[in-house]
């Protein structure tokens, strides 16, 4: 049975006690769970979609930081005790999540010290994939980007096919369309993936690790040791 993986990894007991206060939601690709500075009154843990964590640049513009799948939760500056975020929350890729409001998150994390400390360690790592992200839109070229950011896709969707157009995956790369249609171009070329009408599907797992980045193994490890599984 899918389920998030934070989640999860908890106690029988300490699971029943948190799908009790939880609600499943469909969640649709263009959803917007929050704007940035705006009162955050749910907290959700995707199952089967992804959500993308996203900076504003100016009025036009945004640049994503974070992607957040079945690994990790959305909602995180609430641990902090504060209530709303610096970022946009958008829906990537449609599928379900546990919801749970913000008033009811923070009983569960008083009633339940196994799950606030795994939360905690949770915000750690979303702390090193935002170093890890900005060192590479930094010194990576777009073609390894691109590469790390499918097999994120990939691993938090649980999918192998992503539905996503080149415009908004060159606005999440903080790129041009021509860059990211042309770096898609050479990893179809490759036979690594295949892209049609909105659809990117990894046809070669194995062939997208090499093409990427450190960035990515480095993401992984930081997931492995903080939380003991990868994201």
């Amino acid at each position: 049975m899918l389920t998030n993986r934070l989640l999860g990894s908890l106690r029988r007991n300490d699971q029943r006690q948190l799908f009790a206060g939880c609600k499943r939601v469909e969640l649709r690709t263009g959803d917007i769970l929050w704007q940035p500075q705006q009162r955050i009154r749910h907290v959700y843990f995707p199952i089967d979609c992804i959500v993308s964590q996203l900076i504003p640049v100016d009025a036009h513009a945004h640049l994503e930081l974070a992607i957040v799948g079945n690994e990790g939760m959305l909602g995180d500056t609430l641990l902090f005790g504060v209530n709303n975020s610096l970022m946009q929350s958008l829906v990537q890729g449609s599928g379900t999540a546990l919801q749970m409001t913000s008033a009811m998150f923070r009983r569960q994390l008083e009633q339940l010290p196994a799950f606030r400390r795994k939360l905690d360690l949770y915000a750690f790592v979303l702390q090193g994939q935002l170093a890890l992200t900005a060192a590479c839109l930094r010194f990576h070229s777009l073609d390894l980007r691109l590469a790390r950011w499918l097999l994120m896709a990939h691993d938090r969707s649980g999918s192998g096919s992503i539905d996503l157009t080149q415009e908004l995956l060159a606005e999440m790369l903080g790129v041009r369309r021509v860059g990211v249609t042309n770096a898609a171009g050479r990893l179809q070329k490759l036979k690594i993936l295949s892209y049609s009408r909105g659809k990117i599907t990894i046809l070669d797992r194995a062939g997208l690790e090499q093409a990427s980045c450190a960035c990515y193994r480095a993401s992984e490890a930081l997931y492995e040791d903080a939380l003991g599984y990868t994201g």
